[in-house]
């Protein structure tokens, strides 16, 4: 029997779990990331392999041992090889015994025929088109309310009153989300958890700071890569707003590339005219715009070794200084531990704050 399985990205695993139920396949869900996780991934796959890698690799086989044998991820183009991920873990899982079936998603805005023939792959239950559409466009809706609650506690977090109470009402509210079905049961869901995280008392008269986040897909989707950092800054009193999120990154891969897509390359043009693989020139160009919306600080997170983000981060020093803009990075890997990540974000906040504070006193 087909069981299927596929990366641990947020909270979107919760859309993904719908959309493969409907097209008629077992899934077994992948866990969070954890410590045995990355030791696993870190056993079978090679030193110099990037953060993602290890993670899914140890995430395969935990969902392995769960019983699954089909796995569903995502490719890539460009200079980055993030696209041969799946064929490195597919070569890592036959080598160790596993025989199992790799569906691989390249972009359909550029592969529109391996976008067809895997969805036909993975409609074991024999679908019509007109079913399969259905199907797609309540898993996106439902992607689209997860990401609109996520960002909602971006807002709220960093001025709660009550230390904890925005996570804590926010893991309420996802189960909401998770539960509905139809889509109008979906946007009735969403209205009702905005409306319950906007209950969360905040203190409207505290100085908060804004950060923009950018950086690689994966350590930025994935609290558990990141440790759990927009939760971190939150509580530091720092408003967030990440540059990616799934349903952008997944409407500029699938129809056309947004007016806030181009935006970021034309700001990244003076000092990265070209593409050099994955995020990189996003990096860049994002940090450029949040300089221009006065954003207090940015903060590059990214995989150790990863070749597009240290191209970014070379420039984005120059960056930092025509813009006067602070920038803080974080290279991560499995020696990267939470405290040494806290004690560097508590001094980049501080760091935020008399700036803040300075400028404030000169006007």
């Amino acid at each position: 029997m087909r069981r299927v399985t596929f990366p641990h990205m947020g909270e979107s695993y919760r859309t993904f779990k719908m959309l493969l139920n409907d097209l008629g396949n077992e899934v077994i869900l992948p866990p969070r990331p954890s410590r045995k996780t990355l030791n696993l991934g870190v056993q079978h796959t090679p030193e110099f392999a990037c953060f993602p890698l290890k993670i899914l690799m140890g995430t395969y086989l935990e969902t392995i041992e769960m019983g699954a044998n089909m796995i569903v991820t995502s490719g890539g183009v460009g200079p980055c090889r993030a696209g041969l991920y799946a064929e490195l873990h597919k070569k890592i899982l036959h080598d160790l015994g596993y025989n199992i079936e790799m569906i691989v998603f390249e972009p359909p805005r550029l592969y529109p025929f391996n976008f067809i023939r895997n969805v036909y792959k993975l409609n074991p239950a024999r679908l019509s088109i007109k079913a399969i559409i259905e199907c797609i466009k309540r898993a996106w809706r439902k992607l689209q309310a997860l990401d609109n609650l996520e960002k909602a506690t971006h807002i709220i977090r960093p001025r709660e009153t009550h230390f904890g109470a925005t996570t804590k009402t926010y893991k309420k509210v996802l189960e909401w989300v998770d539960e509905a079905y139809t889509t109008n049961q979906i946007v009735e869901a969403e209205k009702a958890a905005l409306d319950d995280l906007s209950k969360v008392p905040q203190n409207p008269e505290r100085i908060v700071l804004k950060v923009g986040i950018v950086g690689e897909i994966y350590v930025l989707l994935e609290p558990a890569s990141n440790l759990e950092i927009e939760e971190t800054l939150g509580n530091l009193g720092v408003e967030v707003e990440r540059s990616m999120f799934l349903t952008g990154w997944t409407r500029d891969n699938t129809w056309k590339e947004t007016v806030e897509g181009m935006t970021v390359k034309e700001a990244a043009e003076p000092y990265l005219p070209e593409l050099v693989g994955g995020h990189g020139r996003d990096s860049i160009g994002n940090t450029i715009l949040y300089a221009k919306r006065n954003f207090d600080g940015v903060i590059q997170m990214a995989p150790f070794t990863c070749i597009p983000e240290i191209v970014a981060r070379t420039i984005l020093t120059s960056v930092s200084k025509e813009y006067n803009i602070p920038v803080l990075t974080f290279f991560l890997d499995e020696q990267t531990g939470k405290a040494g990540m806290v004690t560097r974000l508590e001094a980049f906040v501080d760091l935020m704050k008399r700036k803040k504070l300075l400028l404030a006193s000169s006007s």
